[in-house]
């Protein structure tokens, strides 16, 4: 099943389970080589989340701020959470198509973590 976004604002929703509902989050979309490239680098801070798409691992050289990182699967589904500090290189993931970024703690409280699937609605 094959995705494919093209640079621009979305929303990510995160169903989380537990009868908790949805959470929407504001979502940027970087499917260009140039906007995957870039993502969040030079920004103090992000609003809501960045998905970089095709993607299957991260660096935060030159970054300003620690973030969290989910990698996805084809299936939009989360298959690792991690937390990294500046100046760090990420180890490619496998079975990852897709890479989200926010930042450190957000994901925790939106209820992303292993194990759930999360949708993609990109704005017209």
């Amino acid at each position: 099943m094959g995705r494919r976004w093209l640079d621009g604002p979305g929303k990510l929703i995160v169903r989380s389970g537990g009868g908790a509902g949805a959470v929407a989050v504001p979502l940027e979309i970087a499917a260009s080589y140039r906007a995957r490239t870039k993502g969040l680098l030079g920004r103090g801070s992000v609003d809501g989340a960045m998905l970089l798409s095709p993607a299957n691992s991260v660096h935060t050289f030159r970054m300003r701020m620690p973030i969290d990182v989910a990698y996805l699967d084809r299936d939009l589904k989360v298959i690792g959470v991690h937390t990294m500090k500046p100046w760090r290189l990420g180890l490619p993931r496998l079975r990852s198509r897709h890479v989200l970024e926010s930042e450190a703690g957000a994901m925790e409280r939106w209820g992303l973590r292993a194990g759930v699937r999360v949708e993609v609605a990109a704005d017209a």
